[in-house]
């Protein structure tokens, strides 16, 4: 149930992230959501006489919250000043192929084979299918939409980083509580950044973008991201990835019929590219897994898919 609130809800948040833009600085938006969202929910686990994690586990969850929410939300936030809400969950997709490749990198990883180099070429092809044209139009609007596509992948690449951590360090405290520190820590961060770059005069809100900014706090930030370390704790991490089939699709949907961006063949297309390679992605993963299950019962060695592991 966690799981499938992750895959619906992170599919409706990027069209909340580009309304609340429009009058709220980046920086400062995710800041303050964080940190209430943190504060609500600590305030309700307080109330409730549940313990939240104590100093010895605050400098993990300080790494968490920058990989996770400093790097992993508060850069696309950044990006969806130049890229589409849409799109950005398209171009997001690929948060799975940045895990697998973590993952290969870890000792206890699982190595990459041809199976999954070949989805990831997949679903990079249809990224490149789906970018291209705008980066090749030049001009400034491309060099911004050029800055935006960077920033995704350094966010995919810092969300990857701390799933694989958070998976690999739990310490047994309350799932919600620690995720309350995650998300107050996260959020000051965004604070003093959002201070550091004099955003507060650029503060204002209007009434589309106070709703829009009240269901990220409640909905996208309390719902999503609790929901999200749940299920990390309690499914695979290949498991809880797959998330990324379902968010683009919502996002793509909604940003065409709310805010009328882009929605033609090209798009249908390279999405369907990218979904592709994950695909393959999974499958391969499951084969290896299969094969490895197979050769503990038997008490021998596994053969793997028939690709070059690194």
């Amino acid at each position: 149930m966690a799981w499938v609130a992750v895959c619906l809800i992170w599919g409706t948040t990027y069209l909340g992230i580009r309304i609340a833009l429009e009058t709220i600085p980046p920086a400062l938006m995710a800041g303050i959501r964080w940190t209430i969202a943190g504060l609500l929910v600590a305030a309700v686990l307080v109330v409730r006489g549940r313990p939240l994690p104590g100093p010895r586990t605050w400098p993990g969850l300080a790494l968490l919250s920058l990989l996770m929410i400093g790097l992993g939300n508060g850069l696309v936030v950044w990006a969806e000043l130049f890229v589409p809400s849409g799109l950005t969950a398209v171009v997001l997709a690929t948060s799975p192929f940045w895990m697998v490749g973590v993952e290969s990198m870890l000792p206890s990883g699982e190595p990459l084979t041809r199976g999954t180099f070949g989805g990831l070429l997949v679903g990079f092809g249809g990224i490149l299918l789906l970018v291209w044209p705008d980066l090749h139009a030049g001009g400034t609007g491309a060099a911004h939409f050029a800055l935006g596509l960077v920033l995704l992948q350094l966010a995919c690449a810092g969300w990857a980083l701390g799933s694989s951590w958070s998976k690999r360090h739990t310490t047994g405290e309350n799932v919600f509580g620690a995720t309350a520190l995650q998300m107050i820590f996260g959020g000051l961060l965004m604070l003093v950044v959002g201070s550091a770059l004099g955003e507060w005069p650029a503060l204002a809100f209007s009434a589309r973008t106070t709703a829009a900014f009240v269901y990220l706090i409640g909905v996208g930030s309390i719902g999503g991201f609790v929901a999200y370390i749940y299920a990390l704790r309690h499914l695979p991490v290949s498991t809880v990835s797959l998330y990324s089939y379902i968010n683009p699709v919502i996002a793509v949907i909604l940003g065409a019929l709310v805010l009328g961006e882009p929605f033609g063949i090209r798009i249908v297309l390279a999405s369907a590219l990218v979904l592709a390679g994950l695909a393959m992605v999974r499958m391969s993963s499951t084969r290896r897994a299969r094969a490895a299950a197979g050769a503990a019962a038997a008490g021998t060695a596994p053969a793997g898919d028939s690709g070059t592991e690194g």
